[in-house]
């Protein structure tokens, strides 16, 4: 799984997998996912095999079930066969519907032994975004804020068209590598206009994600940062979604009719508490500073199994999952 995460960020919306090639108790060669449209990770781990007649006495270990199908490449599984693999373990099946369990079909049927199941929940942890995708049939959501040690997330008036900040520069880095790992990064009109964000990657290497602004009546100007030209930006007006009827099930549908497969929730205050209200959130992320405001903008009011803590100088960031 380590060396799947080097795929993070650039596979989607294929998952980012992992895979080993073992002989003689030695791994002889490693692959992940390429980015979209290149090989999958099985095959960049028997292509970085030298001797080739080797692999009909290895093992190839891999996070999820080879493919069966054509897509943007031939299928992983015919790879697998074609080589004379004679064993292959397997974290977790595909529950895509064009594969689910038809590559491991495939494998048995042609004399290879298939262990299906080692470090399975691991393994479907790692795939989270391509799970939650395709069972859940929306985007895994990230719910991200920053609030005071006395539990504001803003304040009630601020004097500029700028973000009050909260946390420290190394927490703020934080955020911007995390842009890069998820496909789309969402805000309400009031955050779009009142802190004026520009929601891109700057403070970190990597792509930045679709912008999505909620813009209920259209009153957001292009002149807004949230709408400059270094990435894609949806607006999601009342001709897209029935703002009378439950918002974020309804953007929620929305994406994943875009094949956007994660997406991290910013704000404000009042777009958070909806997808929590709603429960449709997979995990928060939430620093704590060590200022106070005394008054202004109630932080959003989560209930989540906190799975972990940590510090980054003076900042405090927990981390929920939902339960």
């Amino acid at each position: 799984m380590q060396i799947a995460k080097n795929g993070l960020g650039t596979t989607r919306p294929n998952p980012m997998v992992g895979a080993v090639v073992v002989f003689d108790d030695k791994i002889i060669s490693e692959g992940f996912t390429s980015p979209y449209g290149g090989n999958h990770a099985e095959v960049n781990a028997i292509n970085s095999v030298t001797n080739k007649a080797v692999l009909a006495k290895c093992t190839l270990y891999v996070t999820l079930e080879p493919c069966s199908h054509f897509g943007k490449t031939p299928p992983c599984s015919d790879l697998i066969v074609k080589h004379k693999i004679p064993k292959v373990v397997i974290g977790c099946v595909d529950d895509n519907p064009e594969i689910a369990g038809k590559g491991i079909a495939k494998l048995k049927a042609s004399g290879c032994k298939v262990t299906v199941g080692v470090l399975e929940n691991e393994c479907k942890t790692h795939h989270k975004r391509f799970f939650t995708f395709h069972n859940k049939k929306r985007p895994y959501v990230i719910l991200k804020w920053a609030e005071t040690s006395d539990g504001f997330i803003a304040p009630k008036s601020k004097n500029k068209q700028e973000p009050v900040w909260i946390t420290n520069t190394y927490s703020r880095q934080l955020v911007h590598k995390w842009r890069t790992e998820e496909q789309a990064i969402l805000v309400g009109t009031n955050t779009a206009i009142e802190d004026n964000p520009s929601l891109t990657v700057r403070d970190w290497t990597g792509s930045n994600p679709i912008r999505i602004v909620l813009d209920r009546t259209s009153k957001l100007t292009t002149e807004l940062n949230a709408f400059n030209n270094k990435a894609e930006t949806i607006r999601i007006t009342n001709t897209n979604i029935d703002y009378e009827q439950p918002i974020a099930l309804q953007i929620c549908d929305l994406l994943y009719n875009r094949n956007i497969n994660s997406i991290i929730i910013e704000g404000g205050a009042q777009t958070l508490q909806t997808f929590i209200s709603e429960g449709l959130w997979n995990e928060a992320r939430v620093f704590i500073g060590n200022s106070e405001f005394n008054d202004g903008i109630k932080a959003p009011e989560l209930k989540g199994m906190l799975i972990s803590e940590s510090k980054l100088q003076n900042d405090l960031l927990k981390i929920y999952a939902k339960d």
